[in-house]
C-alpha cells in the first residue's frame, strides 16, 4: 500500500501541454510511493474529504477559472498541510481573475519579453530567449536546489510579480534592450518556496514545453520540490 497520496490537477490552455507535461512526472511519483489520482479540472478542490486525504497537489492549469468553493478548498487544504507544486503557467499563471489564488501562490506571471522585432515570425518562438537561472545563496543550501549550479535555458523567461513572503531559491534577470521600455535590469524569481499555514508550496517558472521540463536541472528541481512539499509529520 502506498504511504503517500498525490493529486494531479491539469487543464487550462493547451499550449502548455498539461497532459503530456504531467505524465512526465507520474513515474517519479509512483516510484516514490505515491498513490496518484488525476483530475482534469479544479472541481475536485471543492471536495473537502478528498483534499483532506491528499499529501501533495501537483497542478498544471494555465489561466482557466476557479470557483469560490474550489479555491477555498485548496487554500484550506494547503493551510492544513497539503503540499502544492507546479511549474510555469500551470501554477504561476492560473486563475488570473482570483486575487485569493494569487495571494496563496505569492507570485504571478506578468509577461515573457520577446526577441528583437526583426527576428519575430509570429509563433511562440518569438518569446524564446537564452537566459540564465541563477541559484541564490538560500537556494544553494535548500533541499530543492542544493548542488545545482547556475544554468541556462532557451525558452520563455518569466517576469513575475511577487511579494516578500516567498523564499527565492533561484532568479533570472531581464536585461535592458533597445526594443523594450524598461530602463534597468529586472531580477525576477525563477524558483521559490512559500510556507502557508502547515503547508509548503514550490513554484518553478521554467517549464513552457515538455523539452524544458526534461532539462536535467528543471526536472530535478520539480521532483525534489514534490518530495519537499509533501505533507510532513508535523502537519
Amino acid at each position: 500500500m502506498s504511504e503517500r497520496t498525490a493529486l494531479v490537477v491539469r487543464g487550462g490552455w493547451e499550449g502548455h501541454a498539461p497532459v503530456e507535461a504531467t505524465e512526465l512526472f507520474l513515474p517519479f511519483l509512483r516510484d516514490n510511493g505515491y498513490d496518484v489520482r488525476i483530475e482534469e479540472s479544479p472541481e475536485v478542490y471543492a471536495d473537502a474529504d478528498v483534499l483532506g486525504a491528499i499529501d501533495l497537489v501537483v497542478q498544471s492549469v494555465t489561466m482557466s477559472k476557479i470557483e469560490g468553493p474550489q479555491l477555498e478548498g485548496l487554500r484550506t487544504a494547503v493551510a492544513a498541510g497539503t503540499g502544492l507544486v507546479g511549474w510555469h503557467g500551470g501554477i504561476a499563471d492560473s486563475y488570473r481573475a482570483s486575487s485569493d489564488y494569487l495571494q496563496l501562490i505569492g507570485g504571478q506571471f506578468a509577461t515573457h519579453p520577446a526577441k528583437e522585432p526583426e527576428l519575430r515570425a509570429g509563433g511562440q518562438e518569438d518569446n524564446y530567449l537564452r537566459h540564465a537561472i541563477e541559484i541564490t545563496d538560500l537556494g544553494r543550501e535548500h533541499p530543492v536546489t542544493r548542488g545545482i549550479e547556475d544554468f541556462e535555458l532557451d525558452t520563455e523567461q518569466y517576469w513575475v510579480l511577487h511579494d516578500d513572503l516567498i523564499d527565492v531559491l533561484a532568479t533570472t534577470t531581464h536585461p535592458v534592450r533597445p526594443w523594450h521600455p524598461w530602463h534597468r535590469p529586472i531580477v525576477s524569481p525563477a524558483v521559490w518556496t512559500r510556507l502557508w499555514g502547515a503547508g509548503r508550496i514550490v513554484v518553478a517558472t521554467p517549464g513552457h514545453s515538455v523539452d524544458v521540463l526534461r532539462d536535467d536541472n528543471v526536472r530535478t528541481i520539480i521532483e525534489r520540490g514534490m518530495l519537499w512539499a509533501t505533507r510532513t509529520a508535523s502537519a
